[in-house]
């Protein structure tokens, strides 16, 4: 009794296409993958893993998963998780530190400090205690203090001064040594420097009437009373 070859010369591929087993390849297989798991979402390392399995359960018998795209792949993974962490760590420090400035904030209310300014709301009962920003050694600096109508009321001479924050205090009276009104004056310090007349930086005291706190991590603001606003990394002195 012969034995007859009823495979003929079909090969393996042969095999396969003829079989009613049929494979999806990995291209359809990512596709149907990424449109389940992301959506209209960014993808994630969930999503990634996902895609991740889908593509080792689709892919080809005949050409599998070379060892180092799979690696490479896992360490991809790796990285993604990574970031998600990093993202989340980031997320949490950043709410701590909104927090921080909240308590900041509130401590600063009703507070004394000096800042850059050329105006301040005077008290003229008491002394006003200020600095000049001297850019390098002058011989001599003025300092010109004028009402709200623009009227000059008392002209003061620092003298000579070294670079530096040249200090000076206002004891409320005018030139005729008259107590002045209670209310906002403007102080204009000029020096000569290079034969030129130059307007210098005065730091003057202010009241903190209420504090802002920027909802996109920028810096805290201090509103201060009938001054306006200046950021907190410019205040040189906090009191009582």
């Amino acid at each position: 009794m012969s034995v007859t070859d009823s495979t003929g010369g079909l090969s393996l591929n042969d095999i396969l296409a003829n079989s009613s087993v049929k494979t999806t390849t990995t291209t359809d297989g990512l596709a149907s993958a990424a449109g389940k798991s992301t959506g209209n979402q960014a993808l994630g390392k969930d999503a990634f893993l996902q895609l991740l399995v889908t593509q080792l359960k689709n892919q080809n018998p005949l050409e599998p998963q070379d060892n180092g795209a799979f690696v490479a792949q896992l360490a991809q993974f790796s990285s993604l998780e990574g970031i998600t962490t990093l993202n989340d760590t980031v997320s949490g420090l950043a709410s701590n530190y909104n927090s921080s400035q909240a308590l900041q904030a509130s401590s600063l209310v009703g507070r004394s400090v000096i800042a850059p300014g050329s105006k301040a709301v005077v008290d003229t009962s008491k002394s006003l205690s200020g600095s000049v920003v001297v850019p390098s050694s002058v011989a001599g600096v003025t300092l010109k203090i004028t009402d709200a109508d623009g009227k000059a009321v008392r002209t003061i001479d620092l003298g000579s001064q070294s670079a530096g924050n040249a200090s000076f205090i206002w004891d409320g009276k005018n030139d005729a040594g008259e107590v002045a009104p209670a209310g906002t004056y403007t102080f204009g310090a000029t020096s000569t420097i290079d034969s030129q007349s130059v307007a210098l930086i005065t730091n003057l005291p202010a009241t903190v009437n209420s504090v802002t706190i920027s909802q996109t991590g920028g810096e805290l603001m201090l509103n201060l009373a009938g001054l306006g606003s200046v950021a907190l990394s410019k205040v040189q002195t906090i009191g009582m």
